[in-house]
């Protein structure tokens, strides 16, 4: 396992982050995974072993249970806290008031509380926006969470789902105010959806922020289960939830030459799916989930494939996205500025 330095920080992480989407299985969460606390345990500990110090879940997770789970899991195991980076996140609605859901200073400190005894925890490592809160002036929200880090009750803040210009504006909001940055910005990312290169892996190597990907294999689509010939059997991830939004036909297109690739080298789809994540230089960690434990090994088994040059130019000429403005008319004009 390697270990990556989260954005423009000292702190290091692993390059593998287990995601807890799947413990609990409360609400809309039942679709991803419902795991009990013996089956946490065994995901945590095995995780744990395979060299993972990085764990990313959020209160609205299973309505908070998975948040529970994950910190009882800790517990059970013995694990030191102080050897672990946690993260979580906060937005979403937790509750029927008007006031348990966005990004307002009221609603982050009660739920930043709330995570925390939820997770039996003094402090959150990294605490994230879960997404943008078109109500709530972005001032106010950095301030909260800076107030957070000042207590002592957060060490680092970042974002998650964010357009370019959004977190540009709160990047430059901290900068010019002195409030706390976001380190890190967790998107989705995957060979079968290369939208974020377009902008944000650009704004995010300039600004040094650090980045984590949440469903690399495109919702269970790259998990070597779907192609043209079979296209989900009943009861799997994507017959369930067919979310997040994929291309079928390209993503086909990127199957047909995973799978060749893939049995040549003795390893899996979703291997090879993963390790082409773990190649780009953008990417800080890639967020793995399971319901299984074969799914978690075959996961950590990604770490340990090696992709050519010539195996990253075929995976880059079948995924790359269609030039889009201004990005082809950028990449004309700055010919004549290189070094």
């Amino acid at each position: 396992m390697k270990y990556n330095l989260l954005g423009n920080t000292g702190l290091k992480v692993s390059e593998l982050c287990l995601g807890t989407m799947t413990f609990g299985g409360k609400g809309w969460a039942k679709a991803i995974g419902s795991l009990g606390q013996e089956q946490v345990d065994e995901i945590m500990k095995r995780s744990i072993d395979a060299g993972i110090n990085f764990i990313d879940t959020a209160n609205v997770y299973s309505e908070g249970l998975s948040e529970e789970l994950t910190g009882q899991s800790f517990r059970n195991l013995g694990i030191d806290r102080h050897d672990l980076v946690l993260a979580t996140k906060v937005r979403g609605k937790m509750g029927e008031g008007p006031n348990q859901v966005g990004l307002t200073r009221k609603h982050i400190m009660d739920q930043a509380e709330a995570s925390l005894k939820r997770l039996n925890t003094d402090y959150i490592d990294l605490y994230q926006i879960h997404s943008y809160d078109p109500l709530t002036p972005l001032e106010e929200t950095l301030r909260a969470l800076d107030d957070l880090v000042r207590s002592g009750k957060v060490r680092y803040i970042g974002a998650s789902n964010l357009a370019a210009w959004q977190l540009m504006k709160a990047l430059s909001y901290s900068t010019y105010n002195h409030v706390e940055k976001f380190v890190s910005l967790q998107a989705y990312y995957t060979i079968a959806g290369r939208d974020l290169e377009r902008e944000l892996v650009p704004l995010l190597q300039d600004q040094k922020v650090g980045l984590m990907v949440w469903s690399p294999l495109a919702g269970g689509f790259l998990s070597g289960k779907y192609t043209r010939e079979n296209q989900g059997e009943e009861g799997s991830r994507r017959t369930g939830f067919d979310f997040p939004p994929v291309d079928k036909e390209k993503a086909y297109d990127i199957i047909d030459v995973l799978q060749p690739m893939a049995e040549a080298k003795g390893v899996t789809v979703a291997q090879i799916a993963l390790a082409w994540l773990l190649h780009q230089p953008v990417v800080t960690s890639v967020i793995i989930g399971a319901k299984r434990m074969d799914q978690l090994e075959d996961n950590l088994k990604a770490i340990d494939v090696q992709l050519t040059p010539e195996d990253l130019q075929k995976l880059d000429d079948v995924s790359k996205s269609a030039p889009e403005y201004p990005g082809w008319m950028l990449e004309f004009t700055q010919g004549d500025r290189q070094v």
